[in-house]
């Protein structure tokens, strides 16, 4: 694509360059203001489409230390001097051409040469301005469209100037003077459609309609709150977009992660000049649960709690208790404290007349290393624990494994309960059983019971 923008700017340095000298040696043979005015448009136009070129060229370079949006707007700054070329070429046209008409002057002489060299002019300009824009629209190069406006107004303006040739040569030399004033009005008119939409770029001013667009493509994913702030600039064929949007704060870390990567992928799949950069800011639901909100406050904290439990007390006060891990080896004294501060940001958040207490657990060890038991320890066990959890009404122990580590033995194995028992059921049931494994084991630091579901018909 670079190579493309960079061919297409050099083949237009050729034509420009070709233009002005026809245009100049004819305009000097004819003494025509008409075509020495296009002359010397085309002379401004071959400065500025050379320096296209090479703000073509140095917009290719990709962002650096310094330039952290890259050099896309080289372009725009190159486009901001091709207008005041333009209007440059205008002031001198128009002051021309008044002095003509003041003085009533007019040393005009319509030849084959003045007209052969505009018609040329014309069908180069179409071609070049034709080329230009397509490649411009491709790339979205500010540099290459204000060059296609440029080859635009020329094929305008030269038209212009033939019809005041043709008038000339039907006996009115004053046509000349007034065409080219007509070439000065196309040029200021070219030349402040470029110069405001340069201008809009270099102060980032948002394109039409992007915010708007970006903003529906938003709020349409789910999970999105509100859209706090949206920022857009473009440079060069890029659209850098910033946005803060707020989503629930109840929402785990991986969860959020996965919001912005869906914000960014639905903007680019619409826009994939976008470069979206998406910054999250949690927010409180009116329609979060007590349970919801002490779990984040828990874990703002970095603490890991468990069996939270809500009640509704008499006039409406409500009563907070929770289990809280922490580090076994701690000293009481500053486990206390902890749990304290957490105690406290929940009277916080929910209110001074709450009540909260903590139960401090020590939390589970990680990265244990455990040798499993020999398969006849491991067999008799199994056989063991399956005769406790038939007094209990559970069947079916197996998949016993069971490990010793440094700190006791780690026991995990799998049973079957009806598949109609409650959840609040099995929990107690499996608890139960547990308890007695430990009682029958002592030295197990650790049991886990993973109840399935047993169809009725095997349970009868």
């Amino acid at each position: 694509m670079q190579d493309e923008k960079e061919s297409v700017a050099l083949t237009s340095i050729f034509a420009s360059g070709a233009l002005t000298v026809g245009k100049f040696t004819v305009g000097i043979m004819s003494g025509s203001l008409g075509v020495l005015s296009e002359a010397i448009h085309s002379l401004l136009d071959l400065g500025a489409t050379a320096l296209t070129y090479f703000a073509v060229r140095i917009s290719g370079k990709p962002a650096d230390d310094t330039h952290h949006y890259g050099h896309a707007k080289v372009e725009s700054v190159a486009a901001l001097i091709e207008t005041g070329l333009l209007f440059l070429t205008s002031a001198w046209i128009v002051w021309e051409a008044g002095k003509r008409l003041l003085s009533g002057e007019f040393e005009v002489e319509a030849s084959y040469w003045a007209v052969g060299v505009i018609v040329a002019s014309i069908v180069i300009d179409f071609f070049r301005a034709r080329a230009l824009n397509r490649v411009a629209e491709k790339t979205g190069s500010q540099a290459l469209a204000a060059d296609a406006l440029h080859f635009s107004s020329d094929m305008l303006s030269s038209g212009v100037v033939l019809l005041g040739l043709g008038f000339v040569w039907l006996g009115w030399p004053e046509a000349d003077a007034i065409a080219a004033v007509g070439v000065a009005i196309f040029v200021c008119l070219a030349g402040y459609r470029l110069g405001r939409r340069t201008i809009d770029t270099l102060i980032d001013a948002a394109p039409e309609g992007s915010v708007d667009r970006i903003e529906a493509i938003v709020e349409a994913v789910p999970g999105i709150v509100a859209i706090e702030q949206l920022r857009v600039r473009p440079a060069g064929p890029m659209l850098f977009v910033e946005l803060a949007v707020s989503v629930p704060r109840t929402l785990p870390l991986d969860r959020v992660s996965q919001l912005s990567t869906r914000v960014r992928d639905a903007i680019t799949a619409e826009m994939p000049e976008a470069e979206v950069t998406v910054v999250t800011h949690p927010q409180a639901l009116d329609d979060e649960t007590v349970a919801e909100r002490v779990m984040v406050i828990a874990r703002n904290r970095g603490l890991a709690v468990h069996h939270v439990t809500v009640q509704a007390v008499e006039e409406g006060r409500l009563s907070v208790s929770l289990d809280i891990e922490l580090d076994g080896r701690m000293a009481l004294k500053d486990a206390h404290a902890i749990a304290s501060e957490l105690e406290f940001a929940i009277e916080d958040e929910l209110g001074s007349e709450v009540e909260v207490e903590t139960h401090i657990e020590p939390l589970q060890a990680h990265g244990l290393v455990g040798a499993d038991l020999s398969e006849a320890e491991r067999t008799a066990m199994e056989a063991e624990i399956e005769a406790i959890a038939e007094a209990l009404g559970i069947a079916d122990v197996h998949h016993l494994r069971a490990r010793r580590t440094t700190d006791g033995l780690i026991v995990n194995f799998h049973c079957r309960i009806a598949e109609t028992v409650s959840v609040a059921e099995v929990h107690e049931a499996v608890d139960a059983l547990e308890r007695k494994v430990r009682a029958r084991w002592p030295e197990i630091y650790r049991v886990v019971g993973h109840a399935e579901p047993l169809p009725d018909a095997a349970a009868e």
